[in-house]
């Protein structure tokens, strides 16, 4: 198996009835906590905000909502929506909260300080990413903050290797070794951002989370 290009299929969780897919996203939630998800997105975060805690910030693609939820309790004055196309989703995310479709966003140029993507662009072809990202830019006043996978062996590996141990949902497993099979490095990620907005950006990656954080700043 080589990983040195994305490689983007259908994900069967974008398909499933809501009763078939509400453990995915449960799986989903506990490897964001516990396999540095959480933490990949709070360090890049601060690298964003730097001292201020009272923010406004939109994640797009927000699923479950559990994003949001980490970043209200780091930063109680922030104020978190969480939007998604999908209903069976956000269904389990706390308000603020909205269905609209990403490469549409409801909303004015600068509504929000920031605006987040998490585990969301891997989803989409190069030109789409960065047609996403325009839109992310439009929309946040001071930077758009991207955290996703990075596309390594090892975490391409996890999930089939632990099934067992951790019982993970079969789609849950599916769907994972696809979702490291379409994501990026971190060079990928960086001229994404610079051919939609040749602007200054910085990324990081996280292990062994495996996860980049990358801020595209509009200042």
């Amino acid at each position: 198996m080589t990983l040195k290009q994305r490689r983007i299929e259908p994900e069967a969780l974008d398909h499933v009835p809501p009763e078939t897919a509400r453990p995915n996203l449960a799986d989903l939630v506990r490897i964001n906590r516990s396999f540095g998800g959480h933490s990949a997105l709070l360090r890049t975060l601060k690298r964003a905000v730097g001292q201020q805690r009272s923010f406004s910030i939109l994640d797009v693609g927000a699923a479950s909502g559990d994003s949001a939820s980490v970043i209200r309790a780091r930063y109680p004055l922030a104020r978190a929506v969480s939007l998604d196309l999908n209903w069976t989703n956000l269904e389990r995310a706390s308000q603020p909260k909205l269905i609209a479709d990403a490469f549409a966003l409801p909303f004015a140029p600068s509504s929000f300080d920031y605006v987040l993507c998490s585990s969301f662009l891997h989803h989409f072809e190069d030109e789409q990413v960065r047609e996403l990202l325009r839109e992310f830019y439009r929309v946040a006043k001071f930077a758009v903050i991207v955290c996703d996978l990075e596309r390594h062996i090892l975490p391409y590996l996890f999930l089939p290797a632990t099934r067992h141990f951790f019982g993970w949902n079969n789609i849950t497993v599916a769907d994972g070794v696809k979702s490291v099979r379409a994501s990026f490095r971190v060079p990928e990620l960086l001229a994404a951002a610079e051919s939609a907005h040749p602007v200054r950006t910085q990324a990081h990656v996280y292990r062994p989370a495996f996860r980049i954080g990358m801020i595209v700043w509009k200042k």
